[in-house]
């Protein structure tokens, strides 16, 4: 005899959402992965994007810094919204490096991959369904959450070590929130 053949329609129901809701939750803070929204294959795909917007020189770049990190953390929060938007843009931009070069996009050359990235920036991809206009939307909002991933605070889960401020010589603030200079309000 099955489990839930005792049970009302209204008690499984409860069940079911209960899991739903269950599930859900987890899968933005599951811990036994290392990302709490994006698979490990989405994660490569988006390290290598943001590799390119910030490349490593004589400083580290931005998946040193751990901007993929951040951008996963706050697709959790804030950026919720966004998760269709990055799933089907790492998709599309994955199946365009597989029909061109029979590879996924982090395998290619650096130079096929600032190629690529040029073409996704300017909306020229001839990529079945993902048109010039989202091409270039994903590339906008990637570039914004790569900077502010480098640039940020690194409590934010990205900014590892504070590179970027160490790069442009910029203290660590010893002191956050609001902060009275000498004032007995």
């Amino acid at each position: 005899m099955a489990w839930y053949k005792g049970l009302t329609r209204r008690e499984f129901i409860g069940i079911a959402a209960a899991a739903a809701v269950a599930g859900a939750a987890t899968s933005c803070s599951n811990p036994k992965i290392p990302w709490r929204f994006l698979n490990a294959d989405e994660a490569r795909t988006l390290a290598a994007i943001c590799d390119q917007m910030i490349p490593p020189d004589r400083d580290p770049g931005a998946e040193w810094a751990r901007v993929v990190n951040y951008i996963d953390i706050q697709l959790c929060g804030p950026f919720r919204d966004l998760q269709p938007d990055y799933k089907r843009g790492i998709a599309a931009l994955e199946e365009y490096s597989r029909t061109k070069f029979g590879k996924v996009f982090a395998a290619i050359g650096a130079e096929s991959q600032l190629a690529l990235m040029i073409a996704m920036e300017q909306g020229n991809l001839s990529c079945g369904t993902w048109d010039g206009g989202a091409q270039k939307s994903f590339f906008q909002m990637v570039l914004a959450h790569t900077m502010q991933g480098f640039y940020g605070d690194p409590r934010h889960g990205g900014n590892r070590e504070r590179v970027s401020w160490k790069m442009v010589d910029l203290p660590y603030p010893p002191v956050r929130g609001q902060q009275k200079y000498g004032s007995k309000e």
